[in-house]
């Protein structure tokens, strides 16, 4: 009978070993889940993600952009926004979908706001916003302070077809309400399809806008305000060349590159460089010689023919050109590895004075 209670008590003394053993390993398993955490959270700016909900739902409220003084500044927003019809859409479809221009004849009207990441590359990374035509500055529910807080660029796309007097009104009316909330933003004037305009026309229409526009906010006293114009149309290389301008304003690398090119052209006997995004065929930056529309039609028609048959341009031999560009883009990734380092490493200082502000608070973290 002794051995009985002898056994009991054996029994009870593995069954608590393995309870304690069971209770560290869970404990060992949320102290490595809470460093994936922090880890994630130090290095995620680096991984931008592929974001691709949009405010088609209409709950733009959520979104954290504008709280995060980073995210906006290595993924800056540009809004696209007119009135109704005026062809935002279409120009978003075609420059970044590649979309046929007579298919966007097709495309319904735009009702909610839709955001849409564009992240083809270091350089092309940024977020567009496309707001449907009838938005309402004035109503409670539209927090506009929160949208133009992280803007870098506002593109207004006025139909140069159609009687531009509402248009003018609602620019003034977004210019203002824009540049109360953000004064770095870049307002970008997209005079849109003027294909089916004269030449005459499309200048005289041009300096009307710009007359107009400029006219209304030196009423306002907001004479300071820069209103970029651009003729555009999808149905040539113009809205690309546009958008092109407008994305190159948004990159702080800027003169780096186009120093980067200018050494390029000079040492390779090149008459001109672009550094373009394959897909979208913006191009990112170029030397310091002129833009010839001519030469940016061609490079353009260039990248499709090499893209649809680029097993014929292999050579055997690398020469001067092929050197000289692999140098030039291994100094363009170095320009981005510095940026990336110090965005990591500002992410992470504000972690820890994060993490100090809570313990200092009295609410320390967990272990």
């Amino acid at each position: 009978m002794s051995e009985v209670p002898g056994k009991l008590k054996e029994q009870q003394e593995n069954e608590g070993a393995e309870e304690k053993a069971e209770e560290e390993k869970d404990e060992e398993e949320e102290e490595e889940e809470e460093e994936e955490e922090e880890e994630d959270e130090i290095v995620g700016l680096a991984d931008y993600g592929d974001e691709s909900e949009s405010f088609s739902d209409g709950d733009h409220e959520k979104s954290g952009d504008g709280a995060d003084p980073f995210s906006t500044e290595v993924k800056p927003r540009i809004l696209l926004m007119g009135l109704r019809r005026s062809g935002k859409s279409s120009i978003q479809k075609v420059v970044f979908h590649k979309m046929s221009p007579n298919e966007t004849l097709f495309l319904e009207s735009t009702n909610k706001i839709c955001r849409e990441d564009v992240s083809n590359s270091s350089f092309v990374n940024f977020q567009i916003w496309d707001f449907p035509g009838q938005i309402d500055f004035f109503d409670p529910t539209f927090d506009y302070e929160m949208i133009f807080r992280g803007t870098g660029a506002l593109i207004f796309v006025i139909d140069s077809q159609d009687d531009y007097m509402e248009a003018l009104a609602r620019l003034h009316l977004t210019v203002t309400r824009a540049y109360k909330v953000n004064p770095d933003i870049n307002f970008e004037i997209f005079i849109h399809k003027v294909d089916g305009l004269s030449d005459d026309h499309k200048i005289e229409t041009q300096r009307d806008i710009h007359q107009r526009a400029n006219d209304d906010l030196a009423d306002a006293g907001l004479e300071k305000i820069h209103l970029s114009f651009y003729l555009t149309s999808i149905y040539d290389h113009s809205i690309f060349e546009a958008f092109s301008k407008v994305v190159q304003k948004l990159i702080p690398q800027l003169p780096t590159l186009e120093n980067l090119l200018n050494i390029f052209v000079s040492n390779s006997g090149i008459e001109k460089a672009f550094l373009f995004d394959v897909v979208s065929k913006i191009y990112i930056a170029t030397d310091s010689t002129p833009v010839d529309m001519q030469t940016y039609e061609l490079s353009c028609d260039m990248i499709d023919v090499v893209i649809d048959i680029s097993s014929i341009y292999g050579l055997k031999k690398d020469g001067l050109i092929d050197y000289n560009f692999h140098c030039f883009r291994k100094a363009i990734h170095e320009v981005f590895e510095v940026r990336m380092k110090a965005v990591k490493t500002q992410k992470n200082q504000n972690q820890v004075q994060k993490n100090k502000r809570a313990t200092h608070n009295g609410t320390p973290r967990m272990p």
